[in-house]
């Protein structure tokens, strides 16, 4: 799996995983957890993963929709 998306927005997640959905392209969001124990006040940022073999075209998707991908 390769990081997408880097972000202590949880919109901007949903929103990217949605698009990602609709294009069928599997996600999976890291450091939930942590990012809930924090209690919210944004300091742990959610990684957005996706497969190696899928990054470019979810890379397209995130351009595309002119998503910052927080690097």
């Amino acid at each position: 799996m390769k990081e997408l998306l880097r972000s202590t927005d949880p919109t901007i997640i949903a929103f990217a995983t949605a698009l990602l959905e609709g294009e069928d392209i599997a996600c999976f969001q890291m450091d939930v957890n942590m990012s809930i124990l924090e209690g919210g006040i944004g300091i742990f940022p959610r990684r957005l993963m996706v497969r190696a073999d899928e990054y470019d075209a979810a890379l397209r998707v995130m351009q595309d929709n002119e998503i910052d991908l927080g690097r």
